[in-house]
């Protein structure tokens, strides 16, 4: 069975850290881009970051440049966000999403969501 399942998210304060996770079950991340999405209260989703696997590029949302880091580890088939200084905009749910080679051309796995709230 093919599925990506997500962890990590939570209640943090302004400022604090979270990492989520998003552990792929019947397929390689190794051939596939990765994306992280998060979809805020009364907003359409948007993408948060990517990493291709097409050229290596990596992408990141204006919002989020040099606060969060998306990456993988292919031993555990796993991809990560960490996200740092995090901010009460930052609240919202997170998903991970896999496909293609290039960002945000193809999705083909999505994972379950996980909330990530940031308030004091």
């Amino acid at each position: 069975q093919l599925h990506a399942v997500e962890s990590g998210g939570g209640l943090v304060q302004p400022g604090g850290s979270l990492r989520l996770s998003c552990a792929a079950s019947g397929f390689s991340l190794d051939y596939y881009a990765i994306h992280w999405f998060r979809q805020a209260p009364g907003k359409e989703r948007e993408g948060v970051s990517c990493a291709s696997s097409a050229d290596g590029s990596i992408y990141y949302a204006d919002s989020v440049k040099g606060r969060f880091t998306i990456s993988k580890d292919n031993t555990k088939n796993t991809m990560y966000l960490q996200m740092n200084n995090l901010k009460p905009e930052d609240t919202g749910v997170y998903s991970c999403a896999v496909g293609g080679s290039s960002c945000f051309i193809e999705y083909d796995w999505w994972g379950q969501g996980t909330q990530v709230t940031v308030s004091s």
